[in-house]
């Protein structure tokens, strides 16, 4: 059988990646007691009194919605909820395998982000975090920003923001070992959706030296009139040379190549026009915007994919478990910015000087190692910033 029909063969059996199992004993009339009624009401009457004390008895602390609208799935586009579920599950399985959080998927029937966000908001007394999954742009930034600002525990959508971070630090990693420096980089990223726009604004935030984003309609550049709004506000901060045309004439001198955009849309000759010691994370996926071989080919000395089967793997599953750990534990308010370069860093030291190479910039998605330091590192950022609450 190949992937697919293995995939489908698997999923049967499963009938689902989740189950729900009970920490405490029901087997004697004294467990029924103490569970649940009459014992239950005094735990009850405490939360009354104080709602916080709803993490001391019970697990909210430790739980996870993971939300979506299925209009942006993977690289199936709009599947609609139901057809949804098995990554959101997919999801859930990670949370619990690599952080041992408990992950609730929740597919909404609704694309109007009103409705979205009243949803989230009305149920997320019920969880210590929210993590937004494959709800389409620019949809899914108006929905973050107004859930963080309704929400009193982290919301967070990890397609944005779990794509920064990674990107953050294969680019530490790459300007070590390349000696370059991040504050004098020209960097180029191709596409401006929701991962792209969360990219650069992260890597602003660091001071990034210049910054150019390109779209299918050309390059970013402060009152382009094909920019949405969300574009809009970045492009203030971007191509501060007003460099007009496609990729071609954005990459030139380029640093680096950063994809979050479609298959084979980056040519060797394209990479060739760029600077010395050229960094390329073509991360668009299965097919990235340029092959490793073909990228090496026209002079790139660092090339990272979205791939498992390539060297220098950016894939999100390095950061989000951790972030929420470190957010959990914690008992923050929000995930920020200085938690998301927090993990960022973590993630890169993980490689020590040593293993730096050109094929070895990212430890492996694998890495338990990673999940706890990326949570320390969150954690330590959450109370230095002022958003912890224990």
């Amino acid at each position: 059988m190949d992937i697919k029909e293995r995939a489908l063969k698997a999923h049967e059996e499963w009938r689902g990646k989740l189950t729900i199992n009970t920490k405490c004993p029901i087997k004697s009339a004294e467990d029924l007691t103490i569970a649940y009624t009459p014992g239950v009401a005094e735990p009850c009457l405490k939360i009354k009194e104080d709602k916080d004390l709803q993490y001391k008895y019970t697990g909210r602390g430790n739980t996870v919605a993971v939300i979506t609208d299925g209009t942006a799935v993977l690289g199936l586009g709009d599947i609609g909820p139901e057809a949804g579920m098995p990554v959101m599950e997919g999801k859930c399985a990670l949370f619990k395998a690599f952080a041992d959080i408990d992950a609730f998927p929740i597919c909404i029937r609704s694309k109007d982000p009103d409705e979205i966000v009243r949803t989230v908001e009305l149920i997320a007394g019920s969880f210590g975090g929210i993590n937004l999954e494959d709800i389409s742009a620019p949809r899914c930034i108006e929905i973050e920003r107004r859930l963080k600002e309704k929400c009193d525990i982290p919301v967070f959508h990890d397609d944005q923001h779990g794509t920064a971070v990674v990107v953050l630090a294969a680019l530490i990693n790459a300007c070590r070992l390349t000696g370059k420096d991040m504050k004098k980089l020209k960097v180029v990223i191709n596409g401006a959706g929701a991962a792209a726009l969360a990219v650069a604004k992260l890597l602003i935030s660091v001071g990034i030296g210049e910054l150019i984003l390109c779209d299918k309609y050309g390059l970013l550049y402060k009152g382009n009139p094909e920019m949405n709004p969300e574009q809009a506000k970045v492009a203030e901060l971007c191509n501060p040379h007003m460099i007009k045309g496609g990729l071609t004439e954005g990459i030139k001198g380029a640093d680096v190549f950063i994809g979050v955009s479609a298959p084979n849309c980056l040519s060797a000759e394209q990479v060739s026009l760029m600077a010395d010691k050229a960094i390329v994370f073509a991360m668009a996926n299965p097919v990235p915007e340029i092959m490793p071989d073909e990228a090496k080919k026209g002079g790139a000395f660092v090339v990272g994919t979205g791939r498992s089967d390539y060297p220098n793997q950016i894939n999100n599953v390095l950061a989000f478990p951790g972030i929420f750990r470190g957010a959990l534990d914690v008992r923050a308010s929000d995930i920020n910015e200085e938690m998301k370069i927090a993990a960022a860093t973590a993630i890169a030291d993980l490689v020590s000087p040593e293993e730096l190479s050109p094929d070895y910039i990212m430890p492996p998605s694998f890495s338990m190692t990673a999940h706890k330091k990326v949570a320390e590192a969150v954690s330590r950022a959450a109370r230095e910033s002022g958003v912890a609450r224990i």
